[in-house]
């Protein structure tokens, strides 16, 4: 059975590099939601205006990775404890939030934050909202680090959260 959970914590980038490390991942779409701007464009979420955050649309096979793991890598690969940013990236659009398609969506969401929450030692600000339009990033954005892996940003920003999810759910790796 394939599922699609809607994820943002952080740069997308990094979220869609550690995503395409474990097995079961069928596919990774960075984009935005949860703003109240149509068709918003890179730089106009990157404003802080639009109030969108950036995401990935996680599309992956429970039968190879369930959908506890999917959540508990999502709570790995960013600090849930920062609001509106991760580390020197600043802003709403860079929030930790995950988007509900349907009730049980929000339940699995719910339990995966408590969980966090008590492997952080508390302070999760991970926010919880129903999915609204899903829109696109840019061409040249999708799967970025493997187009891009000496680039600065993925050098000193997504292999730490890529080495994370190596470390951690070794028995999913690809």
């Amino acid at each position: 059975m394939t599922t699609t959970f809607v994820l943002g914590g952080g740069c997308y980038w990094c979220l869609d590099a550690a995503y395409r490390a474990l097995r079961g991942v069928t596919a990774v779409r960075s984009g935005f939601t949860g703003g109240a701007t149509n068709d918003p464009t890179y730089e106009s979420v990157c404003t802080g205006l639009t109030g969108h955050a950036e995401i990935v649309e996680v599309e992956f096979d429970e039968s190879v990775l369930p959908a506890t793991v999917v959540l508990d890598a999502f709570f790995t690969m960013h600090d849930p404890r920062q609001l509106n940013r991760q580390g020197n990236d600043v802003g709403t659009q860079y929030r930790s939030a995950m988007f509900y398609a349907d009730d049980a969506q929000r339940e699995l969401f719910e339990a995966a934050r408590e969980r966090a929450n008590e492997a952080w030692g508390g302070g999760v600000v991970t926010e919880i909202s129903p999915l609204g339009e899903v829109f696109a990033g840019p061409e040249e954005h999708q799967d970025f680090f493997a187009k891009n892996p000496t680039q600065g940003y993925c050098l000193a920003v997504a292999v730490p959260k890529v080495n994370k999810i190596r470390a951690g759910f070794t028995e999913y790796l690809v």
